[in-house]
């Protein structure tokens, strides 16, 4: 999933009409460079998210964008995601490594080395750590600082995603931390300019951060 030192992992509104959601998901994945894409309807049901991924999977799908499904292994291998990505208390890491043989599994380890240590014991294909700063998408009780990605960089060849309030103003100590994915939401579906400027001013913070 990963080919240049840092990318971007964006991550879809908690609620959105997936009909009327299309448009602004091609032109933010038309607008520059994004690795993946995490569908996150928290409290949705299986019918919607299965709904969703229906319309939205396909236009990631013919831009290379990886397709990942927030919470749940099972129904990811289910609806043909690339890859799902799992909290803490999502279901049993393990089985969800089985189901998912061949594709992408993310895990969510906080702030936490011993997290990130049985994920990758699991065999997680990335560990996410933060949040990094205060976000409004949802309540955090972790903090992360930058040092446990350069920790991340040095015990593992397991990539690291940066995530919690990340914008194109604060993510140059995270990209030169050696993050290799910045996953976001509100800088992007939020930009005032819309989600392709969004995009845009990502991708030029992290290469500014990158060449320093």
């Amino acid at each position: 999933m990963t080919e240049a030192p840092c990318r971007l992992y964006l991550i879809t509104p908690q609620r959105l009409d997936p009909f009327a959601f299309r448009d602004s998901l091609a032109a933010a994945l038309d607008a520059g460079d994004v690795a993946c894409l995490q569908l996150r309807l928290k409290d949705a049901t299986e019918d919607t998210i299965a709904r969703a991924t229906e319309i939205l999977m396909p236009i990631a799908a013919a831009r290379d964008v990886a397709f990942l499904l927030n919470d749940n292994a099972a129904l990811a291998a289910k609806l043909g995601c690339d890859g799902a990505h799992l909290g803490q208390t999502d279901g049993n890491h393990a089985e969800a490594r089985r189901l998912l043989e061949g594709r992408t599994l993310g895990m969510t380890c906080h702030a936490s080395r011993h997290l990130a240590m049985e994920a990758g014991e699991v065999g997680a294909d990335y560990l996410a750590f933060g949040a990094f700063f205060p976000t409004e998408t949802k309540e955090t009780s972790h903090r992360a600082s930058p040092e446990i990605l350069s920790w991340c960089n040095e015990m593992f060849e397991i990539p690291s995603v940066a995530i919690g309030g990340i914008t194109a103003a604060n993510c140059a100590p995270l990209v030169q931390a050696g993050a290799d994915f910045l996953a976001v939401i509100g800088a992007v579906w939020k930009h005032p300019q819309g989600p392709a400027e969004g995009v845009r001013a990502m991708n030029a913070a992290i290469t500014q951060a990158l060449s320093v």
